[in-house]
C-alpha cells in the first residue's frame, strides 16, 4: 500500500460521522460491558439515524454519555436550521445518582435526534404519556386498597378467595 493511500484510509477511519454518542466507562469500575450495551441497544433501536458510537475508556469512576448531532441533520428539521454541531450531555452516572434506564437513554436521544419518533410500549413521552402514566398508577392504588380491604374482612393475607369471591376450604 503507498503511502498516499494510507493516509487516505487513515483520515476516512478518523473522521467523526454524526449523529455520535460517546459512552465514557471506567475502566476500573469494569463498566465496559454496561457501556456496550447501551450502545448495542442505541443502535437497534435508531439504526442508522446514528452515525457512529463512541465507547471511551476512563478512569475515576466516570459513566457518561453524550451526543453530537446537527439540528439541520434531525428528522423533520426546517430548511436553515442550525448546522453547528451541538453537544449534549445525556447521562452522567455522578450527576444523576447511577445508570440510566434503557428506556429513559432512548427517550433522551429520540428528545434531540427524532422528537416526533414514538418509541413504542415503553415510552412516556409528553402529555399523552405523563396521563397514562398516573392513571395506571391510580389504577394500582386502587387495586392495592381493595386486596387491603379483602385481607382485613377476611382475617388475613394468606387467604385463597374462589373466583366468586367464597374462601378457599384449603385455607380456612
Amino acid at each position: 500500500m503507498s503511502d498516499t493511500q494510507t493516509n487516505t484510509t487513515v483520515a476516512a477511519a478518523t473522521q467523526v460521522k454524526l449523529p455520535r454518542v460517546a459512552i465514557t466507562y471506567c475502566t476500573q469500575c469494569r463498566w465496559m460491558l454496561r457501556a456496550g450495551y447501551f450502545g448495542q441497544e442505541l443502535l437497534s433501536t435508531f439504526g442508522t439515524a446514528i452515525g457512529e458510537i463512541a465507547l471511551i475508556p476512563a478512569t475515576g469512576g466516570i459513566f457518561t454519555v453524550g451526543l453530537s448531532y446537527r439540528p439541520s441533520d434531525v428528522a423533520g428539521a426546517e430548511e436553515g436550521a442550525d448546522s453547528t454541531v451541538h453537544d449534549v450531555l445525556l447521562w452522567d452516572r455522578k450527576a444523576e445518582g447511577g445508570f440510566p434506564e434503557t428506556k429513559v437513554l432512548k427517550q433522551r436521544v429520540r428528545d434531540h435526534l427524532e422528537p416526533k419518533r414514538n418509541l413504542g410500549h415503553s415510552d412516556v413521552h409528553g402529555k399523552h404519556g405523563a396521563k397514562k402514566q398516573e392513571e395506571s398508577k391510580e389504577k394500582k392504588d386502587e387495586v392495592k386498597s381493595e386486596d387491603k380491604k379483602e385481607q382485613n374482612s377476611s382475617g388475613g393475607a394468606g387467604v385463597k378467595r374462589n373466583p366468586d369471591g367464597s374462601v378457599c376450604e384449603d385455607c380456612q
